[in-house]
């Protein structure tokens, strides 16, 4: 069987995102079946949003700034963590887990015989609609963190924001891929992910407050600070031409990378029909 690697197949530069909202669409209809699964999400969020507060709290009952960051500069960090990590187990985490089975079990198959991009199509068709609770409620984080700002947020800062919270989000989903394109020699690639959820864990503070050593690997090795602390530096008026240069630069060569690394791991996929 031919394998297809990541060629795209015309029908214009709409066609991914066409076939994003179809399976969007389907996903939701299978979700929405299960609505308790709703309350149950809805109970989640409220616990951990609530107990991220008050620790937040704790600390500035101590001072009136961590490392320079105010209290609404670190909710607006800590919204943006939430929304992101929404966004990642909404539509990232459940669409690298099912391709991590399918490489295992050799069922892959399946997908690469669509005539679709075979990047864009295993990355596109799961989706748990119910976390979109946690994008929810870090947007009213967020929201209530710029409310609290000294100064305010103007146009230019919202446009940067938004324009660094896409690539952060790129960037977030490039690193996923590239560690489930693993799966194509490592059987367990489990452990790694588990990892990144622990990192991840450390973007509820901007990398600013944390020893060089660190912020150097939750930078360029997982690249926590480009998904959350710079938008968070947008919004706050804190970002320089420099830092947005450097994420744009790095998501670049991550995303041409990832297209190559998964176009280079198919040749060694041989599937069930091998």
């Amino acid at each position: 069987m031919a394998l297809r690697g990541p060629a795209l197949l015309g029908g214009g530069e709409l066609r991914p995102l066409r076939l994003a909202w179809l399976y969007f669409k389907l996903g939701s209809l299978t979700e929405l079946q299960y609505r308790a699964n709703f309350f149950i999400q809805l109970l989640q969020s409220v616990v951990a949003v609530g107990t991220a507060l008050v620790v937040l709290k704790l600390v500035y009952s101590h001072t009136d700034e961590l490392n320079g960051w105010s209290e609404p500069e670190l909710q607006v960090v800590m919204g943006i963590q939430i929304l992101l990590g929404g966004v990642i187990k909404m539509s990232i985490q459940p669409n690298m887990e099912r391709l991590m089975n399918e490489v295992r079990d050799g069922k892959l198959d399946f997908a690469l015989t669509k005539p679709e991009d075979s990047q864009v199509f295993v990355s596109v068709r799961e989706v748990r609609i119910w976390r979109a609770v946690d994008i929810v409620a870090g947007a009213l984080v967020l929201a209530y963190g710029i409310n609290g700002l000294e100064a305010g947020v103007d146009v230019g800062d919202a446009a940067l924001f938004a324009a660094m919270l896409a690539v952060g989000a790129l960037t977030i989903y490039c690193f996923w891929l590239f560690i489930t394109t693993g799966a194509f020699w490592i059987v367990n690639t489990w452990s790694i992910l588990e990892l990144f959820e622990g990192v991840y864990a450390t973007g509820r503070w901007p990398v600013s407050i944390y020893p060089g050593w660190l912020r150097i690997g939750v930078t360029f090795l997982i690249p926590i600070a480009f998904a959350i602390t710079v938008p968070a530096e947008a919004v706050t008026s804190r970002l320089g031409w420099g830092t947005v240069a450097l994420a744009v630069a790095f998501c670049a060569a991550l995303f041409v990378f990832t297209r190559w690394w998964w176009s280079f791991g198919l040749r060694r996929y041989s599937g069930a029909s091998a």
